[in-house]
């Protein structure tokens, strides 16, 4: 993710499908990725009482990973990038339970939950997910991390996927958007 003065951090990154997480795990392997964790996460997104953010294009997502919850709010995708961009804000909650109680009593409504095991690796700079999202399939996803002066994040995960063997036209869609577009 980058950072922005005036606003949050931008989160800028490629998502695909892709028809084995193997081949994948064993180019990240072979081309020296460092790998973290592999990990369950269960989001649990929400809607505005006072606008849709299917409409405005934003997300409000708990996610309960490793024994934490995180609140995360996305904005619109920006049209100005090729790839999904958008700013992202993050923050720990104590209690991932008491935090959708909140959300619910101020008029927070539960769209969807949306469940995969994630396998994290560092890259060149970039974070790659290669996911397994239940009701969808597999995906990796490649998200910029801070890019030097001078390179523009969308040409650092392109050139990522590119090394990868990622091919076909990038998803812009979330999880979340799959998921309801398959109702």
């Amino acid at each position: 993710m980058i950072h922005k003065p005036d606003e949050g951090m931008l989160e800028v990154e490629i998502k695909s499908r892709v028809r084995d997480l193997g081949e994948i795990r064993e180019r990240l392997i072979l081309s020296h990725a460092t790998p973290s964790v592999r990990i369950h996460e269960r989001d649990v997104y929400f809607n505005a009482p006072d606008r849709d953010f299917g409409i405005t294009d934003e997300a409000l997502r708990l996610r309960y990973s490793d024994g934490k919850a995180v609140l995360t709010y996305k904005g619109p995708k920006r049209k100005e990038y090729r790839f999904k961009a958008r700013e992202e804000l993050n923050t720990i909650v104590g209690s991932g339970s008491d935090t959708e109680l909140i959300l619910e009593r101020l008029g927070f409504t539960r769209v969807a939950e949306v469940e995969k095991w994630r396998e994290y690796y560092s890259y060149k700079g970039a974070l790659v997910s290669l996911d397994d999202v239940s009701g969808l399939g597999h995906f990796i996803e490649i998200e910029a991390g801070p890019t030097p002066a001078g390179e523009h994040p969308e040409d650092l995960v392109r050139n990522i996927a590119e090394e990868l063997g990622i091919e076909g036209k990038p998803i812009l869609s979330s999880y979340l958007e799959l998921l309801l577009s398959k109702r």
